[in-house]
């Protein structure tokens, strides 16, 4: 399973060609705890030199999005290593913000006129609704009127088709097209004929001047949406794909973006922080030139830890039966070799969302607690089976003390059913209530509910009561799984997967007994 979950993809090209840079790309300057939301926030110009300086192998330009945050230096920085650049002015609903942004826009627009190509006078105003059309072109107006390089305003393709007065404004038309975030969300295979498709409509619409892609590009991690999956491979052929097109086609794209950006976790989930060509962390391309492209280039790992695991969840019934020789059923064994390896072939994969996902101690605190209730789940659950013990009941764990469990095994299995149901339900709830950025936990998810629900079918408890606590929690899981998989689609296999274990989970709360204390 690992081979093929590793299996590197082949291109026509390499996603970046040290043959040929690229045209341009988004550059936000922001490392680790370091966010644009936070007003002080300044960058040191000796962390953005040491970026600029990596990117001039790559690309010919660098699209920014504001002066602010220490940004104001960029341009001279981008001189001392031959880097064009397409300055961004960055508009809200404050105008007295909007003219100190544009006046010092339009100072480095005069102080470097060799070096800054366009300016771009607004980002996805419209889109954002935080100013009108009318409004937009009369920035774009007086911006133009001070400066000598061309001028123009960067949204969403639908917003100027919407909003064709901006057209008027602006020296040339600069369209964001991103097939993952489309309204009806494009699968990677069809991303770059979608951007080719979008951009021969909306030249059509604007015959007079030309068309900048603004942005374009793909996720490398995050949720998938219908069937568009963000994943390292996707991004790679997407990339590949749309440069290929644009020098056959000869248009200009800029691609977004040149790093990751962690702190866009805060506004757009673990999608938002994964557009870039560039890690976060290391500050290494993702794609080097003649290296395999995979999913999983630490597979070889993965699968090993996979395989330790699945070995030691054998060892554990094994050792159960020494000290307890009886024979178990032929279907305890296969419930055990079932949960032994879906545990060892998801665990690589759970461990790499682990990663991916966490940002901020809660995220991170989530993640790490049902991964670890998915490790623990599968040989606790080949003890139990193998001894012949029922799945405990939360009244076991924190019901009236005459009925609390004594065997500490119990109560491991127990509080591992607990973690596993409330990080379940929660991420469930979220699912039902707020979707568009939450990841699907179906590799941890399914570790740590399998053992569980085979327990529930081979080892129930043929008498006692239906607990209330489980029975709630298996009503909310179950009607949750079922919208969350019409809301979803069809398509979206992380979706349909994560409610089956959702309605997995919920039948196993479901089957639930608990003896009945007299009071």
């Amino acid at each position: 399973m690992w081979w093929w979950l590793a299996t590197p993809i082949e291109l026509v090209r390499a996603p970046i060609d040290p043959a040929a840079k690229l045209e341009c790309v988004s550059y936000a300057p922001f490392r680790d705890d370091q966010s644009p939301l936070i007003a002080t926030t300044m960058i040191p110009p000796e962390q953005i030199a040491e970026d600029l300086a990596q990117l001039a192998k790559i690309s010919k330009c660098v699209r920014t999005y504001s002066v602010q945050n220490g940004l104001d230096r960029l341009p001279g920085l981008a001189a001392k290593v031959g880097l064009k650049v397409i300055q961004g002015i960055w508009l809200g609903n404050n105008r007295l913000k909007n003219l100190a942004e544009i006046n010092v826009a339009v100072g480095l627009a005069k102080e470097y006129p060799d070096v800054i190509t366009a300016l771009v006078v607004g980002n996805e105003v419209l889109l954002r609704g935080e100013m009108t059309a009318s409004d937009l072109a009369a920035n774009i107006r007086l911006v133009k009127s001070q400066v000598k390089v061309p001028v123009t305003y960067a949204d969403v393709w639908e917003y100027w088709l919407r909003n064709r007065e901006v057209y008027d404004a602006v020296d040339f038309v600069t369209i964001h097209i991103l097939p993952y975030w489309e309204d009806f969300p494009i699968r990677a295979r069809f991303a770059a004929a979608h951007v080719d498709a979008i951009r021969k409509q909306v030249a059509a619409v604007f015959p007079g001047k030309e068309i900048l892609i603004g942005e374009t590009g793909w996720p490398s991690a995050g949720r998938m949406r219908e069937g568009a999956l963000p994943s390292r491979t996707n991004q790679a052929r997407v990339v590949s794909e749309i440069l290929d097109m644009a020098k056959r086609e000869h248009f200009r794209v800029n691609l977004i973006e040149a790093y990751d950006q962690p702190w866009k976790r805060q506004l757009e989930g673990t999608v938002g922080g994964n557009w870039g060509l560039i890690d976060a962390t290391q500050r290494k391309l993702k794609y080097p030139a003649g290296v395999p492209i995979s999913n999983f280039p630490r597979w070889k790992i993965q699968m090993g830890a996979g395989m330790g695991l699945c070995v030691l969840i054998f060892a554990v019934a094994l050792l159960t039966l020494r000290r307890r020789p009886w024979t178990p059923r032929l279907m305890s064994w296969i419930a055990v070799a079932v949960s032994a390896t879906a545990a060892g072939i998801l665990l690589g994969v759970a461990a790499d969302k682990l990663c991916s996902e966490s940002y901020g101690w809660g995220n991170s605190l989530r993640w790490s607690l049902l991964l670890a209730a998915g490790i623990i789940s599968p040989l606790l659950g080949a003890n139990a089976l193998m001894a012949g013990r029922a799945l405990p009941t939360f009244l076991e764990l924190i019901g009236p003390r005459p009925g609390r469990t004594g065997s500490i095994l119990t109560m491991m299995l127990g509080l591992t059913l607990l973690v596993t149901t409330l990080i379940g339900t929660e991420t469930a709830l979220g699912l039902v209530f707020d979707a568009r950025y939450r990841d699907f936990p179906f590799a941890a998810l399914t570790m740590a509910v399998v053992p569980c629900w085979a327990l529930a079918w081979l080892n129930r408890p043929l008498v006692g009561v239906r607990p209330i606590a489980e029975s709630v929690f298996a009503g909310l899981l179950v009607i949750a799984a079922i919208y969350v998989g019409f809301n979803e689609g069809p398509n979206n296999w992380e979706s349909l997967w994560t409610c089956i274990v959702y309605a997995m989970l919920g039948v196993t709360l479901w089957r639930a007994r608990a003896v009945q204390i007299q009071g």
